[in-house]
């Protein structure tokens, strides 16, 4: 079967969020949102990619409404009179060109790092579960109960406005080593208290999230969440080893609400355990009866990351063939959607392309695709 004939462009219906295809617009960090607001330009970049048939969007990562929450320049905020009016004109003009949306809310956690360009006050430390950044490596502060109180209430107001101004649910960025995935993992989360403890009890800080989420905003707004295994600090890190241990992480996250497993890979296809074919996605779904978004290096020749220098790749070669896996594993039902990132800021026209069949028209992902403010 062809890409093109296959289950990505098929309409599905996820309770309230009914999609016109399969296609995710992966969430990627732009920094162009001076002072946090997002501009015209940010309303472009999105109804480009909403009018060119991609299914839902999931934003950058826009930062809660806490001190130490962001850590780059130009990350758009979503608190504020002036930035949440910026959302709202993405919202509008989305909805305008016929797309569905939701917001990434997302605090760095210990990335963060006073005096680095962080904003707003660069004094700030990190806050994080217990003051490490990675394994044995101190940085910032370590969270009290207050603090994990304020940092919850964040989320859960970040999700209400959402709701306010239109968007179509919300997802909580917990993967990749920031705040909420510094609480997953062991080598992060150290606390002795109920926040802390084996791979269940260390979900309680995102489960506190969602369910308060799902008590402020109701039954019909979706809730993602999006996690990984891997780490930026170290990508051989695993929360989980086994189905077993997959299965004891995921249960208390569907208990507090979850709607939508967003399940981040580097490379959909490889396999997540050893003697079976489904990766991270398809054991998720699996597990918990979710639909679950896959992603990774979709139509791509390599990761976005270059493992070696610890970067992002300069480039990365179109590769075709890679649609006969995922068109193979949509026809499974391994996964229910597929996220494209470096792909659609490569081209707003992947979709269409793609969906004619007109795979020749694709272009190699170059790094300076980042820099395109549109």
């Amino acid at each position: 079967m062809s890409i093109a004939d296959s289950k990505l462009f098929a309409p599905i219906e996820l309770g309230p969020l009914k999609l016109k295809n399969r296609v995710v617009m992966a969430p990627m960090t732009r920094s162009f949102s001076p002072g946090g607001i997002p501009n015209d330009l940010v309303v472009k970049y999105y109804e480009r990619r909403a009018k060119n048939d991609v299914g839902l969007i999931v934003t950058e990562g826009t930062t809660i409404n806490h001190k130490a929450a962001n850590g780059y320049p130009n990350v758009p905020h979503f608190y504020g009179e002036e930035a949440l009016a910026g959302w709202k004109n993405v919202v509008d003009a989305v909805h305008q060109a016929g797309g569905k949306i939701v917001p990434q809310l997302w605090h760095v956690g210990a990335i963060r790092r006073a005096n680095k360009g962080a904003g707003p006050d660069e004094t700030v430390p990190g806050y994080s579960p217990s003051g490490l950044v990675m394994k044995g490596k101190e940085s910032g502060v370590a969270m009290t109960l207050e603090d994990i109180k304020e940092v919850t209430e964040a989320f859960i107001q970040g999700a209400k406005d959402a709701q306010e101004i239109g968007f179509d649910g919300v997802e909580i960025h917990g993967a990749h080593g920031y705040l909420v995935d510094q609480f997953f993992s062991a080598a992060t989360n150290v606390r002795d208290d109920e926040y802390g403890g084996d791979l269940a009890a260390r979900t309680k800080f995102a489960a506190d999230i969602i369910s308060g989420i799902r008590t402020a905003c109701g039954p019909d707004f979706p809730i993602i969440l999006r996690f990984s295994q891997w780490k930026q600090q170290d990508y051989n890190e695993r929360l989980a080893h086994t189905p077993e241990e997959l299965a004891s992480f995921l249960a208390p996250l569907v208990d507090a609400g979850v709607d939508i497993f967003h399940c981040s890979t580097r490379r959909f296809w490889e396999t997540e355990f050893e003697g079976s074919e489904l990766n991270l996605a398809g054991w998720t779904k699996k597990l918990t009866g979710k639909p679950c978004i896959s992603v990774g290096s979709v139509g791509l020749s390599s990761g976005f990351i270059d493992e070696d220098k610890h970067d992002m790749v300069d480039t990365s070669e179109v590769a075709s063939e890679s649609f006969d896996e995922l068109s193979k594993r949509l026809a499974n039902d391994e996964f229910d959607m597929v996220a494209i990132g470096r792909a659609l800021l490569q081209d707003p026209e992947w979709v269409i392309k793609v969906r004619e069949n007109r795979l020749d028209e694709l272009a190699d992902y170059s790094k300076a695709s980042l820099q395109q403010l549109v």
